[in-house]
């Protein structure tokens, strides 16, 4: 019995440890955020389409920070970029390595040799901004939208930045509007769509969606271009715009 007892006593002792330990671990406090950019420019994509990574290694942990089993979807959710392409984590001191998976998104993420997507170490000690530097296939310029005789109309230049055997082709580009802040193909209340392969000129694009009833009546939409990369299944856009009517 006194063994037993002494026994329990450990056992009791080990416990209170590691509960102690859980609990002197560090609130998380600090934030760690940026944007996906090329060359300083945020890459605009669909909002929580694009995942992204971020590990701790230690502590236990073996999956990313952030993800979470939807059991009403059945299936994994992972952190995801902003339409504006900006991201943000509150976390821990600490150091912590960031991912974008292979084949997500409209552009190329850095690999290693061995064709893994690359890492960016960040030693957090206090909250930081960090931009994710990716290479975009294509990158929408000069997009100048307005709103005119009940039709919202763009104009804009396509920059093909992927020349070389990663280079893919134009599928689509399309002028989407909508009545609230998020704008794509899933949201919006009106489209229109030119084929890649109608466009003659890259540095002189032009399209125009006419503008339906809106109820409740408002003096103002969303909206933004987008461009679909063949055999890419996200999209790039240019910034979103508030136009008044």
């Amino acid at each position: 019995m006194k063994n037993l007892l002494k026994y329990s006593f450990v056992i009791g002792l080990g416990v209170f440890a590691f509960a102690c330990k859980k609990d002197n671990y560090a609130t998380p406090d600090l934030t760690l955020s940026g944007h996906i950019t090329y060359k300083g420019e945020a890459i605009n994509v669909e909002k929580d389409q694009v995942p992204y990574l971020i590990y701790q290694y230690g502590f236990g942990k073996v999956g990313p920070i952030g993800s979470f089993s939807d059991p009403i979807a059945n299936q994994s959710v992972t952190p995801s970029f902003a339409q504006d392409g900006s991201y943000s984590q509150v976390l821990s001191g600490g150091t912590y390595k960031i991912i974008i998976p292979n084949g997500q998104g409209p552009f190329l993420w850095k690999q290693t040799p061995a064709g893994n997507p690359d890492t960016v170490t960040v030693d957090l000690s206090s909250s930081q901004a960090i931009d994710l530097e990716v290479t975009p296939y294509y990158m929408i310029e000069n997009a100048q939208i307005a709103a005119s005789a009940g039709n919202v109309t763009a104009s804009f230049k396509i920059s093909k930045i992927i020349t070389d055997a990663n280079a893919k082709d134009i599928d689509r580009v399309s002028l989407y509007i909508n009545k609230t802040q998020f704008v794509s193909g899933g949201s919006n209340i009106a489209a229109t769509d030119i084929a890649g392969s109608d466009i003659t000129d890259l540095n002189n694009v032009s399209m125009s969606v006419t503008i339906p009833s809106i109820t409740p009546t408002q003096s103002y939409v969303f909206a933004r271009v987008g461009l679909k990369i063949a055999g890419v299944e996200d999209m790039i856009f240019s910034p979103l715009v508030k136009i008044d009517l």
